[in-house]
């Protein structure tokens, strides 16, 4: 079987005129899992390189998009998240804020001073 007929048995691995919109698409597809992954604090380079090479680029593609989901965003949120607050900070926000009167507060603040001394 000549070359140039082997190449229909592989649509990826040639250079014909409709190939270069295939690898037209595969280069945009690896520039964004790049610019994603380094945006997750992953490596861009080791994610976006493979997905170019033909065939196994779409197992890459496949592979990053179930790593990308599993818990890189869980990890990356919980970086971000501010210092937890206590619960009289918390009442100090809410009065600030004018969602409590001062009843309600100095009810509340009461309880806790209460809650607080009791447990020690």
């Amino acid at each position: 079987m000549p070359y140039f007929h082997m190449m229909d048995w592989f649509p990826f691995m040639g250079f014909g005129t409709g190939m270069i919109f295939v690898w037209l698409v595969s280069l945009a597809i690896a520039y964004l899992v790049y610019k994603d992954a380094e945006k997750r604090g992953m490596n861009g380079l080791l994610w976006g390189l493979p997905i170019l090479i033909p065939w196994i680029g779409v197992l890459f593609l496949v592979l990053y998009l179930i790593m990308r989901d599993s818990g890189h965003r869980a990890a990356g949120a919980e970086a971000s998240l501010p210092a937890r607050m206590t619960a009289g900070e918390i009442l100090d926000e809410r009065y600030a804020k004018g969602e409590l009167t001062r009843e309600i507060y100095l009810q509340m603040k009461g309880d806790l001073n209460a809650a607080t001394a009791a447990s020690n």
